[in-house]
């Protein structure tokens, strides 16, 4: 059994610590406030002390204000830390707009933001045994396009040729824990089948009885400036370098086994 320190208890890294603490692992974690019984980010003797202990980092933390703050407060602790294992949780958005191709690991970083492209860098040079995990859209229970329909914020967006990769977050937990055992390096966690967003508001609909939204133009749309710039980028990410590295694949294959599990 290890010693997990997350920094970042965030929704996949909260997964994360549930599949390790069944195993028997000791995992401790930071939040911004030290709520429920995790370690505040600034308490730098508790931090320093967890890094001491540790078998394996993780941060899911991402860039803020052009910065990555875990390097930039801890990243020296972190360097020369005893852990045996390093991970951080990137993404796939430093590939930038690929026109609906495929895009694996070798594909030149270009994203939109500089800061995510070079916190992406510099966790891939901070040690030896880093593995980063570049991660395309995230969802599960509590967090799916199922939410969405229920709520009646749900959109079809008519956009054909728009293509997605997504993720399941028992996946991005099942590629960590194999990595464990595996070699560092960089790593797609992605599920097998990109898809355009209208097919999992249809099956999302489909399962729940709802009605379909309209489709619409990205302009009548009224999405938020976040949410249009989900629709700026078009790719397939490719997961054949960690089924083959690391022994995973994953267990919610497509949309439609991940939505199942999620309802």
């Amino acid at each position: 059994m290890g010693q997990m320190l997350i920094f970042g208890m965030g929704y996949a890294a909260g997964h994360l610590a549930e599949r390790l603490r069944a195993r028997g692992w000791d995992v401790a974690g930071t939040t911004q406030d030290g709520r429920a019984g995790s370690i505040a980010f600034g308490d730098d003797g508790a931090v320093l002390a967890a890094l001491r202990n540790a078998t394996h980092i993780l941060s899911s933390v991402p860039p803020v204000a052009g910065d990555d703050p875990v390097l930039a407060r801890y990243g020296d602790a972190i360097a020369l830390a005893p852990a045996t294992w390093t991970g951080y949780l990137s993404s796939t958005g430093v590939y930038g707009d690929a026109g609906g191709a495929w895009v694996d690991e070798s594909a030149p970083v270009k994203g939109r933001r500089p800061d995510r492209n070079a916190a992406d860098a510099a966790w891939r040079a901070l040690r030896g045994d880093v593995r980063v995990f570049r991660l395309p859209g995230i969802y599960g229970p509590g967090r799916s396009i199922l939410e969405r329909i229920r709520e009646g914020r749900a959109h079809r967006i008519d956009l054909p040729g728009q293509i997605f990769s997504r993720i399941h977050v028992d996946d991005i937990a099942g590629g960590i824990i194999a990595s464990f055992r595996g070699p560092a390096g960089l790593y797609n966690l992605a599920d097998n089948e990109p898809c355009h967003q209208n097919r999992l508001v249809e099956w999302g609909c489909a399962m729940l009885g709802a009605p379909l939204p309209p489709l619409q133009s990205l302009d009548d749309a009224g999405l938020s400036p976040a949410a249009r710039a989900f629709y700026a980028e078009n790719r397939r990410v490719a997961n054949a370098k960690a089924k083959r590295l690391l022994g995973w694949s994953p267990r919610y294959p497509t949309f439609r086994e991940g939505l199942a599990a999620s309802g």
